[in-house]
């Protein structure tokens, strides 16, 4: 069973136990998202609460290796060079009529966002490490100076400290 976005934040030292059970209690109340209550109860970073969430995807979906094969030229064509470098991201193949789209979990958010909001298809993600794709994309859509570096994000600020 994946960890709960709460859990998550107590593993990784932004909230303790006895906050994440207020939080707990307020959601019962409010009915409200708990990493929106995070933010608003304790100042908890809105890049700390989606790294978290993320890391709660993962251990949902999986991650996914190219060792599985050449993505789909049909999936591919759904973006463009530009976005995939972009919002880095992969279409690798259709399972049951949906787009797989390859991430990282960092980017996860900002390329479920693109996806929602500019791509016509049913998407669903998997990630890979930002090495994987930054050699995949490189394979598929060849940009001269992109790599890795082009692929990580800065962390997420864990600021506020539990406490």
């Amino acid at each position: 069973m994946p960890l709960r976005i709460g859990d998550i934040l107590v593993e990784l030292g932004v909230l303790t136990e006895h906050m994440r059970e207020e939080i707990l209690d307020e959601q019962r109340v409010v009915g409200k998202p708990f990493g929106e209550l995070a933010e608003r109860m304790f100042g908890i970073d809105p890049t700390v609460v989606e790294d978290a969430w993320a890391r709660q995807y993962e251990q949902i979906a999986g991650v996914y290796s190219f060792t599985n094969g050449e993505p789909d030229d049909d999936a591919v064509a759904c973006v463009t060079p530009r976005q995939a470098w972009q919002f880095k991201l992969l279409p690798v193949r259709f399972e049951h009529g949906e787009l797989m789209i390859v991430t990282t979990r960092q980017n996860l958010p900002r390329a479920l966002r693109f996806a929602a909001t500019q791509m016509p298809e049913v998407c669903f993600f998997v990630t890979c490490s930002a090495e994987e794709l930054a050699e995949a994309l490189q394979g598929v859509f060849p940009m001269p100076g992109f790599g890795v570096q082009t692929i990580e994000l800065p962390g997420p600020r864990l600021a506020r400290k539990a406490g």
